[in-house]
């Protein structure tokens, strides 16, 4: 006989917190107007824009991204598990297990969960995403441990997509007597909540210069709500919808479900209709006496004003020493996801296999309870073989899963396929302080995971953009980023240039996709590195899944063709390298280049040399007439590259390292100085620099912004603070700032360090690159950051953009680990 584990296995690499313990000095964010929902966040639960739910380490349900784009952080303390347990000497006692009180003074009879302190564990939560648990300790005596996930594979574009939610409970009695135990959930009808509710939002620019619109859930907005109680055959549950006269589902409309599974060693009860604005009597007064509910139904629909909820319990005893296990689900079907006050509205992907009609919550239901296990199995299939990998450390694996986290939570949309997109359009926001779709320029870093785990959905996104470069919007806009500085005059400048490559996909508040380049901090058609980063990611994701998918190229080829035509027009003086122009023109946005750059320039020859690549290949192996002829393309960038590595190395090295630019006498060492050159030897490609300069200036970097530049820091007026922050994009060579009062020089981008250490492991310098990655990591998931990942922290403890894409390229390290 297999002896029963007393609890489920959990990895010893996840990140864990004891249960409702709070930090003592977490990071705060740098500017008022940038979003700071504090550190209470977990890890999110949903399929890939079928939009997601969140519960944080002191158990409640505190985040709400279910309207495409839309971010509502905010505890609904009716959405909850609890437990009722009775001992065999007739002791009861009955906790919701959240830590957190309801604020407003609803629920007062309910008991909530104690929180642990420094001195006392009440259990602990654990993340390894996309699975996390919470293990209750020192309070009930049966040991009890629930596991929740979503089926989010890799290589699935099927389940990777479903709205739903998983909860294993595992309950084991280690004592001598059996044990009477009862497992409840609540959940509110918030069907109709999630759209926005202000009829013509206008974009404002607030005090950083980025643009932003005003967002109005229609939170509470609960008439015509109504509850149904389901059984059928072992699968019962409540099933929560709303009355409505639409044939064809609007946003926000739909149901949610809840469920478990009955079979004659367990009893199940209902509440279908209760006040969850009340003080939850209806509900406790049985629940806390004897684990039951009242089985009572009612479908009557919510009156205005009003706001209903249901709630289902499995009671059951066990004997000693033994384990059972009991599963909830959350299911969840909003199918309808529209953009701006003339909506354009897009099918979920999940509506591919559950049909578009707004009423299929309990299909899922009926779907997850059968594949479930199959979908925990693939997961560990997937994640098992890094996890156990010696030479890895366990606050690397944890990182490197936890932070694909926003491939849920980063206001994801993925709509149903067509024929144009045979797996549908794809898209994560930059980050939720800088609202638009999967920014190019930080796509360079944060796309790997996407590209090594779902290829085909990382090549809908790069033929989006290819589709876009040609197009012109001529619609005028005032550059932020001049508001800000004052610089005057206010000369307006059009959204989209024929041939620019865009900056981003577009907003959720207009039509992404067909509306791109929504950020107005900067002119992105003036950007130096974004027609690079288009190049160099087409041919990456060509090569790096195989080097087969010809129609790919194809389909992409036009633009990288079209799109570096464009930026050579910023070769002012012909020498073969475009200039920067003084203004922040690439991704330091709020950081000057003049001239040639080590940045842009780099990326500039790597991206010819791509070009060049992809251009032979089509020449070798298309089958059909290519257009523009590949050998006219590769000629003239060959005569391209010809000028410009001369002037590259002439202009910018100054014996150990590249000056940031060739113009402004600067001798700031910039992190990112060589992010081409890391490109180029990542696809094969002829090296952007000499190796040997390569490995001077990496050594350079590590000592400036890496070691020097933290023991700086150290001089923080931050108490507390960890002596190694992670590499500040650019100080000067023994650590200091060139100006105190820069913004990027002094931040330490997260994504840019973990691409920088990519960089220093593919050039043999792994512990640098540990070291690196180690102190970054600490700082994000020690400090209240975890499933909120900035794109940078400072000296001071401060962040800035939370929620951001970039930090994704940790997977670069992995893939230099792995070598693709």
């Amino acid at each position: 006989m297999i002896a029963q584990r007393s609890r489920p296995e959990i990895p010893d690499c996840a990140w864990s917190r004891p249960i409702g313990l709070g930090w003592e000095k977490p990071y705060t964010v740098r500017y008022a107007s940038n979003l700071d929902d504090g550190p209470w966040h977990g890890m999110p639960l949903g399929g890939f824009g079928a939009g997601c739910i969140g519960r944080s380490s002191r158990g409640d349900f505190n985040l709400w991204h279910l309207d495409g784009g839309e971010h509502i952080f905010r505890n609904l303390p009716a959405c909850q598990f609890s437990v009722f347990e009775e001992t065999a000497d007739g002791k009861t006692q009955t906790y919701a297990l959240s830590t957190e009180k309801p604020a407003d003074g609803s629920l007062a009879a309910w008991q909530w969960y104690p929180a642990s302190r420094e001195t006392q564990s009440t259990g602990r939560y654990h993340a390894l995403y996309p699975r996390s648990w919470y293990v209750y300790e020192n309070v009930f005596q049966t040991q009890l441990t629930c596991e929740q996930f979503s089926p989010v594979i890799p290589g699935n574009y099927q389940e990777s997509s479903y709205p739903v939610g998983i909860f294993d409970w595992t309950v084991h009695n280690p004592t001598d007597e059996p044990i009477t135990l009862s497992i409840m959930l609540t959940w509110q009808n918030t069907v109709g909540w999630f759209t926005n509710g202000a009829a013509s939002p206008e974009i404002e620019v607030r005090d950083d210069g980025s643009p932003v619109y005003d967002y109005q859930p229609r939170w509470g907005e609960s008439t015509d709500n109504f509850n149904r109680w389901i059984e059928n055959n072992f699968r019962v549950g409540c099933l929560m919808s709303r009355l409505s006269t639409h044939e064809i589902p609007r946003e926000g409309e739909g149901q949610w479900a809840i469920s478990t599974v009955a079979n004659p060693s367990v009893e199940v009860f209902y509440h279908s209709r209760w006040n969850p604005e009340g003080d939850g009597d209806v509900l406790w007064q049985t629940f806390a006496t004897d684990g039951t509910l009242g089985d009572s139904e009612d479908e009557t629909p919510a009156a205005k004003g009003e706001q209903i909820a249901c709630a289902i319990a499995v009671r059951f005893t066990i004997r000693p020493g033994r384990t059972r296990k009991i599963p909830f689900i959350i299911a969840w079907d909003f199918p309808v996801t529209e953009f701006g006050t003339e909506p354009a509205s897009y099918y979920r992907r999940y509506t591919d296999f559950f049909g578009r009609n707004g009423k299929n919550a309990w299909a899922m239901v009926r779907t997850t309870l059968k594949h479930s296990d199959t979908w925990k199995e693939s997961i560990q299939a997937w994640q098992n073989p890094i996890l156990e990998r010696e030479d890895l450390p366990n606050w690397f694996k944890m990182a490197l899963f936890n932070e694909l986290y926003l491939l849920t939570g980063g206001g994801t949309l993925w709509t149903a396929a067509d024929e144009q997109a045979p797996v549908g359009h794809f898209g994560v926001l930059e980050c939720l302080d800088y609202r638009w779709y999967e920014s190019l320029d930080v796509r360079l870093y944060g796309s790997f995971g996407l590209l090594m785990l779902w290829p085909k959905l990382e090549k809908s996104v790069m033929r989006d953009f290819a589709k876009a470069i040609p197009h012109q919007d001529d619609t005028p806009r005032i550059i932020g980023y001049d508001r800000v500085n004052q610089i005057t005059p206010l000369v307006p400048v059009p959204r989209k240039v024929v041939g620019a490559t865009p900056h981003d996909l577009g907003a959720p508040n207009e039509h992404p996709w067909e509306k791109t380049n929504y950020t107005s901090y900067q002119d992105c058609n003036q950007w130096k590195d974004l027609p690079c980063d288009f190049v160099l990611q087409v041919y990456r994701d060509f090569k790096l899944t195989g080097s087969t998918d010809l129609e790919f190229l194809q389909d992409c080829w036009p633009a990288v063709v079209q799109t570096l035509e464009y930026l050579k027009t910023f070769d002012r003086d012909g020498d073969g390298i475009p200039e920067n122009a003084g203004a922040p023109d690439q991704t330091f946005d709020d950081w000057k280049l003049r001239g040639v750059s080590a940045y842009c320039g780099g990326l500039w020859i790597a991206a010819l040399e791509s070009a060049i690549a992809l251009g032979k290949i089509l020449q070798a192996k298309a089958t059909e007439s290519v257009t523009p002829d590949p050998q006219t393309a590769i000629s003239t960038y060959q005569t391209w590259l010809d000028q410009s590595r001369p002037i590259y190395q002439e202009k910018l090295w100054n014996g150990e390292y590249y000056r940031l630019d060739s113009e402004s006498g600067s001798q700031v060492v910039m992190s990112d100085q060589l992010c081409g050159q890391f490109y180029a030897q990542l696809l094969d490609l002829p090296d952007v620099v000499p190796t040997d300069c390569a490995k001077s200036a990496l050594n350079a970097v590590y000592q400036a912004c890496f070691v020097k530049f933290n023991q700086f820091a150290q001089n923080s007026e931050r108490n507390g603070l960890k002596p190694f922050l992670g590499a500040a994009n650019g100080v000067l060579p023994d650590g200091t700032p060139e100006n105190p009062n820069a913004t990027h020089p002094l931040e330490v981008w997260t994504g840019i360090n973990f691409g920088l250490a990519a960089f220093l492991w593919q050039m043999g310098m792994k512990t640098e690159a540990f070291e690196l990655t180690e102190s970054v990591v600490r700082q994000v998931y020690e400090q209240g950051l975890q499933f909120r990942t900035p794109e940078a922290i400072t000296a001071s403890g401060t962040f800035r953009a939370s929620h951001y894409l970039r930090a994704m390229a940790i997977w670069a390290i992995y893939g230099v680990i792995e070598g693709f």
